[in-house]
């Protein structure tokens, strides 16, 4: 039985020099005295006079302290593990065996989480996310290719455990989706979804034509962090058309059939959001201003902008050469990443929400660049 533990040293020495790895670029030390400096500036007199910069130095506080945290509890948890570990070994003892490898497997999981977590050290990356679906030019083909990639993610959410509500939905014509937008609560949704934001392509033999000839079809999808109200952008009630509507499509569960859908176009931009699902023309209101809010938030952000009046208008040409990934049915099963190289022929999987490993290879890619 010990053998086994013995076939296990250098898993473990490469654990261990992986969280020394891991503890500088986390930078603990300065973490420490970052925490410690932020937890000391809120107990000065006066430090809620300004009441938007407090919040915005608790956000920065909980951040910085949910990670430091978080990785001295992987090393509190790998150091008793290895006291026992290296006690076995030189002891003869079998009966920690069986224990001490389920810790192993408990503790190597824990330290690829925290590799990922590290990663999502943006501002916004522990903040709910907005997403949004369109398909490109193709008719009923790129209307149910978007309704495919719906599914994707509502699987995904449902992996992850996130909650996830549907904000705005649109019926195609025939069959899928002309547009699909959802609020995905839970922590770092919008850190794991963002690489997500792009086109997205799909090759397959269209169940919709006759001759069952291959089909090229396209989709975008956009992702934002959610705005919260510690984070201040005024909008102007002069620099946005508000209509209000009867919420459109079947959309089933998804829409209340009533007079209370509400678009928002900002007018110095042209973003155009819509909520249909809140009860009252009120909440729809509020819903969709929050989407607005952040979607100017996250182009500030992307294109690094001082203020959201910089921001000029967003065009994303959803068609050949701009995808980001692309998904093959047919003549192979092929799901590649066109930015990380990132590729599985487990399609199927993929399909229903299996996305994890594409999105740790692009955290990896954005943290090398």
């Amino acid at each position: 039985m010990l053998i086994r533990l013995e076939q296990c040293r250098q898993e473990v020495k490469d654990l261990e020099q992986g969280i020394a790895q891991l503890r500088v670029s986390v930078g603990a030390d300065d973490l420490q005295e970052e925490v410690a400096s932020l937890e000391s500036k809120t107990n000065e007199v006066g430090f809620w006079t300004d009441t938007e910069a407090a919040q915005h130095t608790l956000r920065i506080l909980k951040g910085k302290k949910s990670v430091l945290d978080s990785f001295i509890g992987l090393e509190s948890a790998f150091s008793a593990f290895s006291e026992l570990y290296y006690m076995a070994i030189e002891e003869d003892d079998e009966a920690l065996v069986d224990d001490l490898l389920s810790e192993l497997s408990d503790i190597k999981k824990q330290y690829e989480e925290e590799k990922i977590r590290i990663l999502l050290s943006g501002e916004y990356d522990g903040s709910n996310c907005i997403l949004s679906i369109h398909p490109g030019a193709g008719g009923t083909e790129a209307q149910d290719w978007a309704q495919m990639l719906y599914r994707m993610y509502t699987r995904y959410a449902e992996r992850k455990k996130y909650k996830l509500k549907v904000l705005d939905y649109l019926d195609g014509d025939e069959a899928g989706i002309k547009s699909v937008t959802m609020l995905i609560e839970g922590e770092n949704a919008y850190g794991y979804l963002k690489g997500e934001n792009g086109v997205h392509r799909l090759v397959r033999v269209s169940p919709f034509d006759a001759s069952g000839r291959r089909h090229t079809s396209f989709a975008s999808v956009e992702v934002m962090p959610e705005f919260n109200d510690d984070i201040s952008i005024e909008i102007k009630e002069e620099d946005i058309k508000v209509d209000h509507h009867r919420s459109s499509g079947a959309g089933g569960q998804h829409i209340n059939k009533t007079d209370s859908a509400v678009r928002i176009t900002h007018l110095p931009t042209g973003i155009v959001v819509n909520c249909q699902t809140e009860r009252s023309q009120v909440q729809n209101r509020e819903t969709a201003m929050k989407m607005l809010k952040s979607k100017l938030l996250e182009i500030k952000e992307r294109e690094h902008l001082d203020k959201v009046e910089d921001i000029k208008g967003v065009k994303m040409n959803i068609e050949w050469g701009s995808q980001i990934r692309s998904y093959v049915f047919m003549p192979y099963t092929l799901v590649k990443d066109n930015r990380t190289g990132c590729e599985t022929g487990n399609i199927t999987a993929v399909m229903d929400g299996e996305i994890d490993e594409f999105i740790s290879e692009y955290l990896k890619m954005k943290c090398q660049s």
